[in-house]
């Protein structure tokens, strides 16, 4: 089994068996020299994403709107274990519910590396504050200007 990792799994120094991958802007996300530490002694593989891949998963995270959660080295870390996944068994390992959120509907197992794994799968939509309209994206209400805010549209049970 392949396990892909995110900063979690190294950061609260969890130890898992198997094979263990992650991508470069992880090992930028690791500053103190105990997490590094524990990324080399697990023996870790560092491997950039495919930007097939990253492309996949920026349109499935802009579906579910998680795409104003993700990072650049969260779309990294999917796009990987989605690249892996579709060749082996893969898992990926990771605390953020936005990636998990993604993953799930991508199809790419989760395990929580320290937290608890989430229980539905969400989609999000943008409500406005001012005249209380319904957007699928956007910070700013095209209708009365006011500042939108992100709630849940509805969810799938996971």
């Amino acid at each position: 089994m392949i396990h892909i990792a995110d900063a979690s799994l190294f950061i609260i120094r969890k130890r898992i068996e198997g094979n263990i991958i992650t991508v470069p802007s992880v090992l930028e996300e690791l500053r103190d020299e105990n997490s590094r530490t524990i990324l080399e002694l697990m023996n870790v593989r560092i491997e950039p994403p495919l930007q097939s891949f990253k492309k996949k998963v920026k349109t499935k995270a802009g579906i579910t709107r998680d795409s104003e959660e993700l990072s650049e080295t969260d779309i990294d870390i999917l796009a990987k274990a989605l690249e892996y996944s579709q060749r082996e068994e893969t898992v990926l390992v990771t605390d953020d519910f936005a990636i998990q959120n993604t993953a799930i509907q991508l199809g790419i197992k989760v395990m929580p590396a320290g937290q608890r794994k989430i229980k539905d799968v969400l989609i999000w939509e943008k409500q406005c504050i001012g005249c209380k309209r319904r957007f699928p994206q956007g910070d700013e209400c095209p209708v009365c200007g006011s500042q939108m805010k992100k709630r849940r549209k509805g969810t799938v049970k996971n």
